[in-house]
Order: C-alpha cells, then structure tokens, then sequence
C-alpha cells in the first residue's frame, strides 16, 4: 500500500501547489510573468517529490506516466490501474483543498484545463498529443537504467521538462499532460473545463502511447530486462 499512497499523497501535492500557484497569480496569456510562475510551480512540484517518494513509488504522479512506464515493460498490470486509481484520488484531495481555500479567500477556478482563446479542439488535442509526449519520453529517458549515474539527476530533468512543456503549452490548453490533474479540478470548476475533459484525457494517453513506442524504437534493448 505504501507506494499507491505515495502516489496519491503526491498527486495530491502537484494538483494543490501547481494549480494553487496558477489560480493564485493568476495565470494569464497577457501576463508572461503569471505563465513562467505557474510553469516553475508545476516542475517544482515534481522535483519536490521526485526526491520526497521517488524512492517509494517511483513518482508517476501522472497516469500518462503510468501508462508509458507499464507499456515500457517496466511495471505490471496490477501497479498500474492500481497507480491511476490512487493518483486520481489524490488529485481530488488537492483539489478540494484548493477549492476550500479559494471560496474562503475570494479567489475563483481551481485550476482547471481548457481550450484557450482562438485554439480549436483539434489545436487543443494535437498540443496534449505532443507534449506529452515528449514529456513521457524524457521520464523514460531519464529514469531507464540503461543511463547509469544520470538517474540521480531524473527527478530533476524531469521537472525542468515540465517548466519546459507548460512554457510553450499554455498557451494551447493551459497544459495539461496529466489526466488526474485535469480531471479533478474540472469537476469542482464546472463549464467547458469540464465539457472539454476529454481532451485532457485522450490526449495524455495517446502521447503516453506514442512515447513508448517511440523509446523502443530509439534502441532501449535493455528496457524489457529492467525490474517490472
């Protein structure tokens, strides 16, 4: 039980911190210094629990991570559904945290993804797509055995890719790549956050898929022999 509850516990931190700082600020496309301060939240978090639990859970926090991890051929059934399930949960706990603090502070949104200005469902989609992608692969990357000593280094490659990631995705969807994070905030915030959902959904595990298939592809040989 220890590592789903590391992962729930860590969800939890990513959702109520990254989402906090972005309904904080708040976040907007005509302020430039909201959008760098609330990408810097999110990889932050990461960090922050990459050396917190990493050593428990391996610190998905992200069911599009889980997904690609297990398609790697690195984690089995069981962990995985197991792992979305209790990432999800802490993601309503941050939520509702962040939605407690925000109705008693005058504050309004919890966060939630949505289209922005001028971007198109498939705009939308076609940036989840990419982005996570890339984001997946660099976990694969990054914390594949076959990297040695560098994997001391993951938890933070790792969260300066999210900063990267949300820098240029923002202005897409507000970026998401990460189901749980989109999920819980759209329930407590209602409207086309939630009518959209599905984008924030579809999207992650379409870019989780194409990433393990793109790191088979770049010659992981040793990625099936790793510890499942």
């Amino acid at each position: 039980m220890k590592k789903y509850l590391a992962e729930m516990f860590g969800t939890m931190v990513l959702v109520l911190m990254g989402c906090g700082v972005a309904v904080s600020l708040p976040c907007a496309l005509d302020n430039p210094a909201s959008v760098v301060g609330t990408a810097l939240a999110f990889g932050l978090a990461v960090v922050a629990m990459a050396y917190t639990i990493g050593g428990i859970s391996g610190c998905h926090i992200n069911p599009a991570i889980t997904l690609g991890v297990f398609l790697s051929g690195r984690m089995n059934a069981k962990d995985t559904v197991l792992y979305i399930i209790f990432q999800c949960i802490g993601a309503f706990i941050g939520s509702a945290l962040l939605y407690l603090l925000t109705t008693n502070s005058g504050l309004t949104g919890t966060g939630a993804n949505d289209l922005q200005p001028g971007v198109e469902m498939l705009g939308g989609l076609l940036a989840e797509i990419i982005f996570t992608c890339v984001f997946v692969l660099v976990v694969l990357g990054a914390t594949s055995k076959t990297n040695g000593a560098t994997n001391n280094f993951a938890g933070l490659a790792i969260g300066l890719s999210l900063v990267l990631v949300h820098l240029v995705c923002i202005r897409y969807t507000g970026t998401s790549v990460n189901p749980a994070r989109s999920l819980a905030p759209a329930v407590f915030q209602g409207g086309t956050a939630l009518s959209n959902l599905w984008i924030f959904i579809v999207g992650p595990f379409v870019g989780a898929i194409l990433a393990a298939g793109i790191w088979g592809i770049l010659g992981c040989r040793c990625c099936k022999k790793e510890e499942k």
